[in-house]
């Protein structure tokens, strides 16, 4: 039987530092520390070509369990839906009025940092509430 391997998840983005942020505090996650020998990202990213300064970017999951988000610097802009996105799982286990009202909740919450409300999908049992992201990727509160 095949090992289940690590993985990554990785976003084309404008803005690689900032998208990555916004991830953190959507998730809980955290940036890790710069690469040796470097003291700060600072310091990392002035060794850089001025080219590849702010090329790139990254948090993880601070218990080690959920996957690697990266994120790297495109020059083309998003066209078009994702043909993947991330569910924030925040209503698992729960039905009806009462996960509705944890889904808005996580809604409400996401909306000062810069999340897009698309709409609400109730069908009195079930809930799904599509959003996007600060650069319009799409993610569902789930």
């Amino acid at each position: 039987m095949p090992s289940t391997k690590q993985f990554q998840v990785t976003f084309d983005c404008a803005e690689p530092e900032r998208l990555a942020r916004f991830w953190c505090e959507v998730l809980g996650y955290v940036v890790p520390p710069p690469p040796e020998p470097f003291a700060t990202w600072d310091d990392y990213r002035r060794s850089q070509p001025p080219e590849r300064q702010d090329s790139w970017f990254a948090c993880t999951d601070p218990s080690g369990v959920g996957p690697r988000l990266f994120f790297q610097r495109v020059p083309e802009g998003k066209a078009v839906k994702n043909r993947v996105h991330l569910d924030v799982r925040v209503g698992t286990g729960l039905v009806g009025e009462e996960r509705l009202a944890a889904l808005e909740a996580e809604r409400a919450r996401l909306e000062p940092l810069g999340a897009v409300h698309v709409q609400t999908l109730y069908d009195g049992h079930d809930a799904c509430i599509p959003m996007l992201d600060i650069e319009g990727n799409e993610f569902c509160i789930d």
